[in-house]
C-alpha cells in the first residue's frame, strides 16, 4: 500500500480553509500536514515539513499565491484555490495540478485529488523503474505506442497539451503534460523552461541564458537557472 499523500493548505478565509480540511479528511490516502493562513507562514513550514501537495489560494495578504508559487525553487504539487476562474491561465501556465473556483462541491475537489494522486504514483514508479536501469518508455504517438530509449532523447518541448518529444532519430509529438513528463524521465533530464527539459547528456556549450543542444539553442528561465546551473557546473 502505497504512503498518504502529505497535504498542506495556504488559505487566508476560515470558511474556506475548514472546508477544504474537512474534504481532506474524507479520503484516506491525503494527511493534513498543517493550515497556513498566508504565505509567509507558509514559506516557514515548507522549510520544515515539505508536502507532496499544496492546496493554494491565490488572493492573499502580504504575497499571492502566484508570486509565491513562483518564488519556490522546487515546488511540490500545487492545487490552486480562488474565487476568480481569470487566473486558471496563469495557473496552468506554472504547471498547476488543478485550478479549483470557489466554491466547489466535494466531486470536484476529489477530480483534482485523484489527478494529483495519479502524478505522485507515477513518481514513485519512475523511481523504481530508474533503479532497476529501465532504459526505455512507450509513449502514444498516433495509435499506437512507440518505444523511445532515454539516452536518444534530446530534449522535450510543450505544445499546449502536448509534448513533442525531440530524438536523434525524428521528432515525436504525444499528448502528455510537462509533469508527467518529468516524473516518468530519469535523473538525466532537467526542466531548464517551463517549455523545455533536456537530457544533459546531449548538452553541447551554454552561453548566458541559453544551452546549446547541438545547433539548437533552448531558453534557460530566471525560475530554472540556478537549479540548472548547479546540475550541469556542480
Amino acid at each position: 500500500m502505497s504512503r498518504a499523500i502529505k497535504v498542506i493548505v495556504v488559505e487566508d478565509e476560515p470558511l474556506a480553509r475548514e472546508g477544504l480540511v474537512d474534504y481532506i479528511q474524507e479520503l484516506d490516502f491525503l494527511e493534513l500536514v498543517t493550515c497556513c493562513e498566508d504565505a509567509i507562514q507558509a514559506t516557514e513550514v515548507l522549510a520544515k515539513l515539505p508536502p507532496d501537495l499544496i492546496f493554494l489560494d491565490i488572493h492573499m495578504p502580504k504575497l499571492s499565491g502566484i508570486d509565491f508559487l513562483k518564488s519556490m525553487k522546487n515546488p511540490p504539487l500545487v492545487i490552486m484555490t480562488t474565487a476568480y476562474p481569470s487566473y486558471a491561465l496563469e495557473g496552468f501556465e506554472l504547471d498547476v495540478v488543478d485550478y479549483l473556483v470557489k466554491p466547489f462541491p466535494f466531486q470536484r475537489f476529489l477530480k483534482a485529488v485523484n489527478k494529483a494522486k495519479g502524478l505522485i504514483d507515477l513518481q514513485s514508479q519512475a523511481q523504481q523503474t530508474t533503479s532497476d536501469k529501465q532504459t526505455h518508455i512507450f509513449i502514444p504517438v498516433e495509435h499506437q505506442l512507440e518505444k523511445v530509449y532515454f539516452d536518444d532523447i534530446i530534449y522535450l518541448e510543450a505544445m499546449e497539451n502536448y509534448i513533442q518529444f525531440h530524438n536523434t532519430d525524428k521528432k515525436r509529438l504525444t499528448k502528455m503534460t510537462m509533469i508527467h513528463a518529468e516524473s516518468i524521465l530519469p535523473e538525466s533530464f532537467v526542466r531548464i523552461h517551463k517549455s523545455y527539459i533536456i537530457n544533459e547528456n546531449h548538452v553541447t556549450a551554454i552561453e548566458a541564458n541559453t544551452i546549446k543542444m547541438g545547433d539548437v539553442k533552448l531558453p534557460v528561465s530566471r525560475k530554472y537557472k540556478a537549479l540548472v546551473m548547479k546540475r550541469l557546473m556542480p
